[in-house]
């Protein structure tokens, strides 16, 4: 399958597009007002144990204070932790407590006795975390003491002294290969995950991924002795770097990027980690936006609609509460050629595929009920569940199915990391008492601002690119105007001039290209 990375780079914002045969499988958008904080590392200071919940509230210095539950506590594992059913695993079970999305590892095994956390944390303590999931909604940060630092090849957990392999790497003797040259480089405290990148690696090249871990870790522990809490102590990589540490891979044709800067920064981040991949990296520097050429736009606007159509005809409605996500399948146009249960059964083969699919475009996370269509015979429900259950397997977030209930509906969890695509780009609407959901002035103004550079393109000769927008969208663009448009105007060469025009709707705007007297 042809998998591309496309990263369109700009003042404002950084949008990182992956394509699966040129349709949009996955983005991520990362905003320079609302950097994330996911991965970073932090000396908190405890400001409330809540023994009924088994959590603690942590002040690491940002607007709201960070949730620690009990069972992301770890001080020294092999001291906190026991199992009844004898040690504690060293293959994959030794994961990371809650490691990132790209370094997968199994659960704990056995059944775990915890000391209770009034006995473990008091008031005023100061405790190093690490932010699991980004504030979501008006949520702090969840945060966890299993600290885990990923590099390009592995993970370094520093304070769980085992390792493990990720499930995906399947050749046994190629697992244990890996696993000798690790235990044979790590030092007695910490340890590792095996990444699937790592399959195939030389010796040396484990060695310098380990080496830099561990210096990284070094600086880490040295700056949180010199410095009170609350403090920031590592801030992980941007999103563009984080892209090509994660997502970057030999099964990639190709990752192409839009600006000169990031463009070298990527080279020079492959030079220590991959160098066999840079002849993959494309520098876009076409007059046509990234996002208009390879149809990423379009494909956004389309992944906000309820309605989702399926090539036999029938659709899919995806609808969003405050608990939970309803998904509701429809024949719709498609009335199949022989029996009803047919239909009925092709419809549900299809929209099982494309709900996975959407699942990973919006991100949707928490719990979600699907509503398939009613089918009496048991063999066609054993295929539906069994088709949604296999494309659930090339989605990288942790999900959980439950088998189809009587009355025809299957429920499953899939972990919540990060915003959905929806609460990214979109506000709760005023017109309709928060029932609905419209585009965000940051995300109208940014639209304003792709069309704007569309404009210049189109109109080479222009001297100047104006607009005109909604006084909410002018004020916005207005508050950061260094970073928007002055940065887009020494960009492009042209003069931009925003005008208020208080008639237009918020999510209306006019570009006009001007030509040059």
């Amino acid at each position: 399958m042809a998998r591309e990375i496309i990263i369109n780079s700009a003042p404002y914002e950084t949008r990182v597009a992956l394509l699966e045969q040129r349709r949009l499988t996955e983005i991520f958008i990362e905003r320079a007002r609302g950097r994330g904080i996911a991965g970073n590392i932090y000396k908190g200071r405890v400001t409330r144990v809540l023994p009924g919940m088994q959590a603690a509230f942590v002040d690491i210095g940002v607007e709201k204070a960070a949730f620690l539950h009990g069972s992301d506590l770890y001080a020294d594992l092999d001291e906190e932790f026991v199992t009844e059913n004898g040690p504690l695993p060293t293959e994959e079970g030794a994961g990371a407590g809650r490691p990132s999305e790209a370094a997968p590892a199994a659960d704990l095994k056995g059944t775990i006795r915890r000391v209770p956390i009034e006995d473990r944390l008091k008031k005023g303590q100061e405790v190093l975390v690490q932010v699991a999931k980004q504030p979501i909604g008006g949520k702090g940060a969840r945060v966890t003491s299993a600290i885990s630092l990923p590099g390009r090849h592995l993970v370094f957990t520093p304070s769980i002294g085992h390792v493990g392999v990720s499930r995906r790497i399947e050749d046994e003797s190629e697992r244990a290969r890996l696993k000798e040259i690790v235990e044979s480089e790590r030092t007695s405290a910490g340890g590792f995950i095996i990444r699937t990148a790592c399959e195939g690696l030389s010796k040396r090249e484990i060695q310098g991924d380990i080496r830099f871990l561990l210096k990284l870790w070094d600086r880490i522990e040295q700056k949180s002795d010199r410095v009170g809490a609350p403090a920031l102590l590592h801030y992980d990589m941007d999103l563009v770097l984080r892209t090509v540490r994660d997502l970057f891979t030999a099964d990639t044709q190709r990752l192409v990027v839009d600006t000169l800067r990031d463009y070298q920064r990527i080279l020079e981040f492959l030079d220590t980690v991959m160098p066999r991949l840079k002849s993959r990296v494309e520098l876009y520097d076409d007059p046509e936006p990234i996002g208009d050429r390879f149809g990423i736009d379009s494909q956004i606007t389309k992944a906000l609609e309820r309605k989702v159509w399926l090539k036999s005809g029938g659709y899919i409605v995806i609808d969003h509460t405050e608990a939970l996500t309803v998904i509701d399948v429809n024949t719709g146009r498609f009335v199949g050629k022989r029996t009803q249960e047919e239909t009925v059964l092709q419809t549900n083969l299809e929209a099982a595929k494309v709900i996975v699919e959407q699942l990973r475009l919006r991100n949707i996370g928490g719990l979600i009920v699907i509503d398939f269509i009613d089918m009496e015979d048991r063999g066609s429900q054993r295929e539906v569940f069994d088709t949604l259950s296999e494309a659930l397997k090339k989605d990288k977030a942790r999900s959980k199915l439950l088998r189809l209930s009587d009355l025809g509906l299957i429920e499953m969890t899939r972990r919540r990391t990060r915003e959905s695509l929806m609460q990214l780009l979109c506000t709760p609407c005023s017109n309709c008492v928060g029932r609905g959901q419209v585009k965000s002035t940051e995300t109208i103004a940014h639209e304003v601002l792709r069309r704007i550079q569309r404009e210049a393109a189109l109109n080479t000769s222009a001297a100047q690119i104006t607009a005109q927008v909604h006084p909410t969208v002018a004020q916005f663009l207005d508050r950061d105007a260094d970073r928007t448009v002055r940065a887009l105007e020494a960009q492009l060469n042209k003069k931009l001039v925003i005008t208020a025009l208080p008639s237009l709707a918020e999510n209306r705007y006019e570009v006009i290209a001007v030509e040059a007297a």
